[in-house]
């Protein structure tokens, strides 16, 4: 093995040995040294995971997430060089994190907070023009053969749990109270619009979340309907329009 591969292969482990062959520029401990820069490598990602989970965090407390986000780090190295896309893959690891087992919830909180960074980053696209949304509409024959494109940066999630409502307890300013208000046992659906510069994270009913995700995968209108069912269609098509979220229309 390489200097430059046993250099990374080791930055990971913290009980491996520092590489052989270092050598510090100013004759100081190389040992200490590459100790350092491993610290600083984990905090790193450590910080990175905590930016893009603050309400994961805040549910377990500080000490706690970053002893899990460490040990995440430690198995799964970056794939990138571009940190705010370092997380993929966390929340399947939380729900996998035996100290996290009491707390059900925690893999799908962290799994919508990292829908909201690929929605945020995600490419941008113009809504469809309402003109022509609605002569579309119009043709009844034609709507169940509908293809229906989604805005590149929407994101739909289904949980068994109360996701949204414990996402936005944390954006309220009494947060200690709007958790005592939820109720855990109840299941969410959460459709992430980006609105502008900003992610919009809205609660839908689970039918409507059935229907978009088919959407997404290439249903037509009709089909996609008809799987998700029962669902108020007509607010949900309503819903996406609003928040631009429909880039395209076609028949099939």
């Amino acid at each position: 093995m390489s200097t430059e591969l046993a250099f990374a292969h080791a930055l990971l482990r913290p009980d491996a040995p520092c590489p052989a062959g270092l050598r510090a520029w100013n004759g100081s401990d190389p040992v200490k040294r590459y100790a350092v820069y491993r610290n600083n490598v984990v905090v790193s990602l450590v910080d990175a995971l905590a930016d893009s989970h603050p309400v994961t965090q805040a549910l377990v407390g500080e000490a706690f997430f970053r002893a899990m986000a460490g040990e995440f780090a430690r198995r799964s190295p970056p794939r990138s060089p571009v940190l705010a896309w370092y997380g993929e893959g966390f929340a399947d690891f939380v729900a996998d994190f035996p100290p996290a087992a009491g707390l059900p919830y925690l893999a799908d909180l962290a799994r919508l907070e990292w829908l909201r960074v690929e929605a945020w980053h995600a490419a941008d696209a113009d809504p469809l023009p309402l003109a022509e949304v609605a002569a579309l509409l119009a043709d009844e024959a034609a709507l169940p053969n509908l293809r229906v494109t989604l805005h590149p940066a929407l994101r739909v999630l289904r949980s068994a749990h109360p996701v949204v409502s414990l996402w936005a307890a944390h954006q309220s300013e009494d947060a200690a109270g709007a958790l005592g208000a939820i109720d855990f046992a109840a299941a969410e659906a959460a459709l992430l619009v980006r609105d502008g510069l900003d992610v919009a994270l809205l609660r839908v009913e689970p039918g409507a979340a059935a229907f978009i995700y088919r959407l997404q995968r290439g249903d037509a209108l009709g089909a996609a309907a008809q799987a998700a069912a029962p669902f108020d269609l007509p607010a949900t098509l309503g819903l996406l329009l609003r928040h631009g979220a429909i880039a395209a229309m076609r028949t099939s």
